[in-house]
């Protein structure tokens, strides 16, 4: 079932509860923190966008908690709903949002932008000592769903404790459902991306890359498992690459004898000093593509060839109609094309290996996640500036060159850290009625000369803009799709 669907019904049965309330933030109450204390089970907190410096506690409240996302699938709404942890009231409670108290599987946390966590310092449940864990989001004694946010920019710092991990998502002792989530460039000393720790779960349908800094406990900076639960660990349909570690394994690392389901995955360029992508003797690895090869039915080694926003595949990638062949893995239908596969995924009904592919395929968000956008030139532009698209007219992929210029600080809190080495920047596609249709970037960049690829696959033959932006300047172009 479609996660988006699957939320809506939870919060239609909700709205059905004698009890349930809608708590609206900021119109009713001042920060998502008020609106969490003040909430019954079965509530939803309902969240304006904008940048919400807190450190959230669900409390055992179980709720949802949702950006506008979830009215339109409007993707911008989780890029411009955040919640920044990085002003805590204490610097050992620095995790953005905490999951600890029993809450169950009615409880969501859908549609944000999470960053700026610094972690949580954590007694560990099984008495390995004192932890900094969960920069992002610690979950524990829970068993909530986690989807369609993007988790980056997370870290937890040694000090004061016997390690780090987490810095994107700490799971433990609990069954967690973490579905089409990016989750990208945390750091942590292991498990950058996210620990599971005696923690069972679904988690499908996610980003993970450029997660970074680890060194302990075999690393496994993308996925790192600890032990077995009551219930099984599927991860499967995950994107999982250029993550990189110290030492250790850059990819999937789990103790020996801890168990996983791991299918149809990419698993890709993630790179330590050995290059090691999965490591765990209790690991069943099937229908994966696995760069340098793993032993399992259906595994190939080809390189995925991505395209340059959100490592969609390519329709001429390898991964296409190469997941498990089992009906139940089969992608979504497209409605006009009932023997096609509905956008993101490609080609027919079988599974494609990767974020994009099985039941739960959806678009994860509407922004780059910085695979194409690499700077072209070493040199930096004396001006902004932006090129015409080549070719033009296209059918279905076109390229645009654009160039940064040094950029003066700025004073605005939201733009933490900006200053003159570089700043925010955006690239956006329009249709002729002005409605968006894709970022192709959305992030800091460095002064710099840079190409971003579009690719309009899935979109009508028409006029289209696009628009590139920063503080001080906005540069707009026209570009034709002909197919």
């Amino acid at each position: 079932m479609n996660r988006s669907i699957f939320v809506f019904l939870i919060m239609s049965a909700f709205s059905l509860t004698a009890n349930a309330f809608i708590r609206n933030v900021p119109s009713q109450y001042p920060t998502i923190q008020s609106a969490i204390n003040a909430s019954s089970n079965g509530d939803t907190v309902l969240v304006q966008p904008g940048t919400y410096l807190e450190n959230v506690n669900f409390r055992g409240k179980k709720i949802v908690l949702t950006s506008r996302y979830y009215q339109s699938n409007e993707y911008s709404f989780i890029q411009t709903t955040i919640i920044n942890g990085s002003s805590p009231a204490h610097p050992d409670s620095a995790s953005c949002v905490i999951i600890n108290n029993h809450e169950d599987s009615t409880t969501v946390l859908q549609g944000f932008t999470i960053t700026g966590g610094g972690g949580t310092k954590w007694t560990d449940e099984h008495g390995a000592g004192l932890f900094r864990e969960g920069g992002g989001v610690l979950i524990a004694y829970s068993n909530p769903v986690i989807q369609h946010n993007i988790i980056t920019g997370n870290h937890c710092d040694l000090g004061g404790v016997t390690s780090t991990g987490g810095g994107g998502l700490r799971i433990g002792d609990c069954f967690c459902r973490l579905y089409n989530n990016i989750i990208s460039n945390n750091t942590a000393r292991y498990g950058a991306g996210v620990v599971l720790n005696y923690a069972g779960g679904e988690y499908k349908n996610n980003v993970i890359f450029k997660n970074s800094g680890s060194v302990d406990y075999g690393a496994g900076t993308s996925i790192w498992l600890n032990s077995n639960y009551s219930r099984p660990r599927i991860i499967e349909n995950n994107t999982i690459v250029s993550n990189t570690a110290i030492n250790g394994t850059p990819g999937i690392f789990g103790f020996s004898g801890t168990s996983a389901i791991i299918r149809n995955n990419i698993i890709w360029n993630n790179t330590s000093p050995t290059n090691t992508q999965i490591s765990g003797n209790g690991f069943t690895v099937r229908y994966c593509n696995v760069q340098n090869g793993y032993a399992g039915a259906g595994n190939i080694n080809l390189d995925p060839q991505f395209d340059s926003t959100n490592y969609y595949i390519k329709i001429t990638s390898p991964c296409v109609d190469k997941g498990d062949s089992s009906l139940e893995y089969n992608d979504p239908a497209d409605p006009n094309n009932p023997s096609n596969a509905k956008w993101p995924a490609r080609g027919g009904l079988r599974n494609d290996m990767g974020a994009y592919g099985g039941q739960h395929s959806s678009v994860i968000a509407n922004t780059t996640v910085g695979i194409g956008n690499g700077s072209v030139q070493g040199n930096i532009p004396d001006n902004f500036y932006l090129r015409q698209n080549f070719p033009n007219p296209f059918n279905p992929v076109t390229n645009i060159e654009f160039g940064i210029s040094n950029l003066p600080a700025r004073n605005n809190s939201s733009w933490e850290n900006y200053n003159s080495d570089g700043g925010f920047v955006s690239l956006k596609v329009f249709d002729v009625l002005g409605k968006e249709v894709v970022t192709l970037v959305n992030e800091r960049l460095s002064p710099g000369i840079y190409k971003s690829e579009f690719d309009g696959s899935n979109l009508s033959s028409g006029i289209y803009f696009y628009k590139l932006e920063g503080e001080n300047f906005i540069l707009t172009k026209q570009m034709i799709l002909l197919k």
